[in-house]
């Protein structure tokens, strides 16, 4: 399976690479790699990412690669119950999905969950099955079964899920080995234990290359009877990518395992991959990365979450200590006792790792404050049970000092959540969005307020999905000329003339360009220019009444007004920065005496939030 479309660049480009550069190869991925099993190009991150940042929509790219590749299986990652998102939906929210994606034109749905918790897995397997698509159940791999001094995560305990999995159903079998952990003795051993108890499930095996191990272990897996293995083309494979095509395409010629590839074409798609990977300089994860790094084997960090760690880390401040956050990171996970770790579980562990480096708290701290802290919330709903159970339990008593007599949500969590009225939903976005389509209310469902930004952007702006990348990246040069196709025989040439220099009233500039030859211009409203300057107050360290804000970010709620009385751990305002929220707990007990943010406002770490008596 090639993952160029989805996993790759998911890994090295922070998912940021556009429907416009993945159509423009699509053909002659069709043309020249019919042959592959499948390929991979959509779900996990890109759906999330195409909304917020690309302003395009995800129902569109799948639709418009159909058309594009109509000859080889498509295949999308599925988060179990979790479906595209990080928190759990109502079960027909995961029916409706899978029905629609067939309909869209996915084929085979990789199915997983997050702490391997059967009963969410078995949600999404079905929900795939109904829809009429390939069911491909998938074990996240973790620990060393190599290693007889990892016991935790041992052979016993991956073929038992084997079993289980393969008796609910699976058309194939796949091992998601999300962080690279799987070296190739651990490989052969686990290939070889579940081809001996089921000698006819088909194997398809997922790495990442963080550690450099990649191709060693999945020619390992293709020896041992694995039937399939991911790659991504040469330029866009390595690291926190997948192992090379070329690698294994090259070292498989003349054997049994030979894929019958040309060398020749896998050169250049990768030719291609090479000039289009400039595009997205800024989204590298070779900023800080230039090789692999054996490291993997210790934080376990998966490969998909490393670049969006990254830039996490550098929009909260914490750029420079991203070697801190690695080693925070396997010290969170072992404070929450030892999890599988990919979305959305592994978003807990970066989360918890990044507050720890934010706040300079060891593992002992944690343990030690943890009745006053104000966690993450993607931490408080693990530990409350939003996500399932993990394998051996809760870690206590971390759970009982952080939840204190919050709510725990008992067994499956999407087994108590009341079916969405999908007609209700629609009806009320046609209000805002008379020409709202049932995908864009599948994504309304799934991700609320990024797909209301986006529809509302989309209103505004129109489809900036047709627009190059560098265009759309960084905007046109004064001067330049550049072609818009916005359908089909339908194509609109611009020119940029000039940028007015005065500012209106309203804060805007007039900008001055052709469109098909045609003098046009526009007023465009100039952030820089019309920012005012607000020093906020900081909370004085050493008075206790003053809470301040423990990371920055935007406030998206606020659960007090002045006056309310409040007990110690009671939420009072929920910040939000890149996709990790935290709820700001009350210090003590005691009376809201000010109140120095509102909704919407952007705080820098340790800002004034609020004052209690």
């Amino acid at each position: 399976m090639d993952t160029t479309f989805r996993d790759a660049h998911q890994s090295l480009l922070a998912t940021r690479v556009r429907s416009h550069d993945l159509l423009l190869i699509s053909p002659f991925v069709a043309q020249q790699f019919n042959s592959l099993y499948s390929l991979e190009n959509w779900g996990g991150a890109t759906f999330d990412v195409a909304l917020r940042f690309l302003h395009e929509c995800p129902w569109e790219r799948l639709e418009d690669m159909r058309k594009a590749i109509p000859n080889i299986p498509f295949q999308m990652l599925l988060r179990g119950a979790n479906a595209v998102g990080y928190t759990n939906y109502p079960d027909n929210v995961v029916f409706k999905f899978c029905e629609l994606a067939v309909q869209t034109g996915m084929d085979v749905f990789r199915v997983f969950d997050s702490l391997n918790y059967l009963p969410n897995l078995i949600i999404g397997m079905e929900a795939a099955g109904k829809a009429g698509g390939i069911v491909e159940a998938a074990i996240s791999y973790t620990g060393d079964v190599s290693d007889p001094r990892k016991t935790k995560y041992d052979l016993k305990y991956y073929t038992n899920l084997a079993d289980e999995l393969i008796k609910v159903g699976t058309h194939v079998l796949a091992i998601k080995d999300m962080a690279g952990l799987l070296k190739p003795n651990a490989a052969r051993m686990l290939i070889d234990a579940i081809r001996q108890k089921h000698p006819d499930v088909p194997l398809h095996i997922h790495t990442h290359d963080t550690a450099g191990a990649g191709v060693a272990s999945m020619l390992a897996c293709a020896e041992s009877g694995a039937d399939v293995v991911d790659v991504a083309v040469d330029s866009m494979s390595g690291m926190t990518s997948q192992p090379s095509m070329g690698a294994i395409v090259a070292a498989l010629i003349g054997t049994p395992n030979d894929t019958k590839f040309d060398l020749r074409d896998v050169s250049e798609y990768s030719a291609y991959w090479e000039q289009t990977r400039t595009l997205y300089a800024p989204f590298e994860c070779t900023t800080t990365m230039k090789s692999g790094n054996a490291d993997v084997y210790l934080n376990e960090i998966p490969g998909g979450q490393y670049t969006n760690l990254q830039f996490q880390a550098y929009s909260l401040g914490l750029g420079e200590f991203f070697e801190d956050v690695k080693k925070a990171y396997r010290e969170a996970n072992l404070l929450l006792g030892d999890i599988i770790k990919v979305t959305p579980s592994s978003k807990v562990v970066g989360d918890l790792a990044q507050f720890m480096v934010q706040n300079k708290l060891s593992s002992e701290d944690v343990l030690n404050k943890a009745e006053e802290l104000s966690f993450p919330k993607s931490v408080v709903e693990f530990l409350q049970g939003a996500i399932g159970v993990p394998y051996g339990g809760f870690p206590e008593p971390l759970r009982s000092k952080v939840l204190k007599d919050m709510p725990r949500i008992e067994g499956r969590p999407g087994a108590s959540l009341p079916p969405l009225d999908f007609a209700a939903l629609k009806t009320k976005l046609q209000e805002s969005h008379p020409h709202i389509s049932n995908k864009d209310v599948m994504s309304v469902a799934l991700y609320p307020e990024v797909t209301n930004d986006f529809l509302t952007f989309r209103e505004n702006y129109g489809p900036v999905d047709k627009l190059e990348t560098r265009i759309f990246l960084t905007g046109p040069k004064v001067g330049e000329e550049f072609d818009v196709t916005i359908e089909k025989g339908k194509t609109l040439a611009f020119k940029t003339l000039a940028v007015a220099e005065d500012l209106t009233p309203n804060g805007e500039r007039e900008v001055f360009f052709e469109m098909n030859g045609q003098l046009r211009s526009v007023f465009i409203l100039d952030k820089e220019a019309v920012k005012e300057i607000h020093v906020h107050p900081k909370a004085s360290k050493g008075d206790k009444s003053q809470v301040g804000a423990p990371m920055p970010g935007t406030v998206i709620e606020i659960r007090v007004k002045v006056g309310d009385t409040v007990e110690k751990g009671a939420p009072l305002v929920v910040l939000s920065a890149m996709k990790m929220e935290m709820v700001v707990q009350a210090p003590m007990a005691g009376k809201i005496k000010t109140l120095d943010v509102s909704q919407g406002m952007r705080l820098e770490g340790d800002d004034l939030v609020l004052t209690i008596e």
